[in-house]
């Protein structure tokens, strides 16, 4: 969700850092590691943060895309139970929300 406001209540603060602000502020999503946007919330639940670009400029979908490849890249699905989520709705480029399928 590029409100970055999904994982608000799960970790007890106002807003955590997101995948495309921190690859925007070290230059690329290369330059990031899994524990820069991870973060344990309540019950032990891994929380990240996708972002997005602000509200009528660029394409939602494709941040969300570039946060997902860089999690699977890294790993961050591995040993999981469970994976949640919370993808916005009011957005025209709204393509990315079609179910994931695998390759």
């Amino acid at each position: 969700d590029p409100k970055a406001d999904s994982t608000r209540l799960i970790l007890n603060t106002k807003a955590q850092q997101t995948v495309l602000h921190l690859a925007a502020e070290r230059g690329t999503v290369e330059d990031l590691e899994l524990e820069d946007v991870v973060q344990k919330g309540f019950g032990d639940i891994l929380n990240v943060e996708c972002g997005g670009p602000e509200p009528g400029v660029g394409c939602a979908g494709r941040g969300i895309i570039t946060a997902i490849n860089f999690l699977e890249e890294e790993g961050a699905y591995e040993g999981l139970d469970f994976v949640s989520y919370d993808v916005l709705g009011d957005v025209v480029c709204g393509g990315f929300a079609m179910p994931i399928r695998e390759n």
